[in-house]
């Protein structure tokens, strides 16, 4: 590792000072979204890269039959419609960014064929003290959602943690204990424990929900993600559409713009900082323990849990989540809630709910919850 030190960009005060200008002002410069339309099959891509199979995302006969008359997008794939919400970070050259929570709130739902634009802004920059990567710096945006016809669907504040790579790798003490284990090698009984939570997955769908038949206090099925494998975090890229990834003469292009992007790998090719959910040797560099799972995606699968439960009937009227700690290759995570609380607001039927995912070790990779509408 001594070979490492020093050879990514730091924090400065002077780039803190341009960063902080940005401040309320208009993101007019945007890169291009994973996906302008919401069509039958970037909706199907992207319900799959989190491993959602409800049929009201992805089977147009079912969709029919629904109230809305035809396929509708699961809340989080939004995420493909904007860069800015899912991370795409301005300011600080080559400054380390984890993507490490969102605040939703949805108005109407997003259907097939539906054409998304957003207006975006940095809201604020906020300093911490991190056990990661010691001082560190929340970079908050702000993100609006509006379709084809001018109506406001959602709306988004989603942040980034900016660090010092070299710190995090050789002072950070978040994964301390984490880097010292041996890797885990399942056994059959131990993956058949996580197979059965699948097999007993429910999707409420059509079967509705009823606000009067909730009670503070009720438990949502637990769901289960993983075990965490490079194959999924590449699933998920493909459904979502990554930051970073682009091939040949566009990612020459992408480099060149952004000089401060393009990190050399073992070749001494200038390649994306993206693949430290996919090359365990640049992740240990940057100071996580492994290849590791995208920030949004688990934010997915949290709204996951939730729409499963909600139905066809119910709508997410909004959600938060907050990351806690990477899940590196070979995690498993369970996804567990509770109605906290019930409540009528504008004549709406509203439901709170909490939740918090663990990792097989009993640590909280991430927690959250949301308010579903039933009727």
């Amino acid at each position: 590792m001594a070979d490492d030190a020093g050879m990514f960009p730091k924090i400065t005060e002077k780039g803190l000072e341009e960063l902080r200008k940005r401040i309320g002002v208009a993101i007019t410069d945007t890169v291009e979204p994973w996906n302008y339309e919401a069509t039958r099959d970037a909706i199907r891509h992207y319900a799959h890269g989190i491993g959602d199979d409800n049929p009201l995302w992805c089977d147009p006969d079912y969709a029919e039959k629904s109230r809305f008359g035809t396929i509708t997008a699961l809340p989080s794939f939004l995420f493909t419609t904007s860069r800015i919400v899912s991370g795409y970070v301005g300011g600080l050259s080559g400054v380390h960014a984890m993507w490490a929570g969102a605040n939703w709130q949805w108005h109407q739902p997003v259907l097939r064929n539906d054409t998304i634009h957003t207006e975006a802004k940095l809201k604020d920059l906020i300093e911490h003290q991190t056990r990661f990567a010691g001082r560190s710096f929340q970079q908050i945006y702000n993100v609006r959602f509006y379709n084809q016809k001018g109506d406001f669907v959602a709306e988004a504040d989603s942040w980034c943690f900016r660090t010092d790579r070299d710190v995090a790798r050789e002072q950070g003490t978040k994964y301390t204990e984490v880097k010292a284990r041996a890797p885990h090698k399942y056994t059959d009984e131990e993956l058949n424990k996580v197979w059965e939570l699948y097999a007993k997955e429910e999707v409420r769908g059509a079967n509705t929900r009823y606000w009067k038949d909730v009670n503070v206090g009720d438990k949502l099925p637990t769901m289960v993600k993983g075990p965490m494998t490079v194959t999924g975090f590449i699933c998920y890229a493909q459904g979502w559409g990554g930051l970073y990834i682009r091939a040949n003469k566009l990612a020459w292009q992408q480099h060149h713009k952004h000089p401060g992007l393009g990190i050399k790998n073992r070749f001494g090719i200038p390649d994306c900082p993206e693949r430290v959910h996919w090359e365990e040797e640049f992740a240990h560099k940057v100071g996580t323990p492994g290849a590791y799972d995208y920030g949004p995606e688990r934010c997915s699968w949290l709204t996951h849990h939730l729409t499963n439960w909600q139905g066809d009937a119910g709508f997410l009227r909004s959600s938060h989540c907050q990351i806690r700690r990477h899940n590196p290759e070979g995690d498993i995570v369970t996804i567990d809630g509770e109605v906290v609380r019930k409540f009528e607001e504008g004549g709406r039927k509203l439901v709170e709910i909490k939740q918090i995912a663990t990792t097989q070790t009993g640590e909280t990779s991430a927690f959250g919850g949301g308010v579903v509408e039933l009727p």
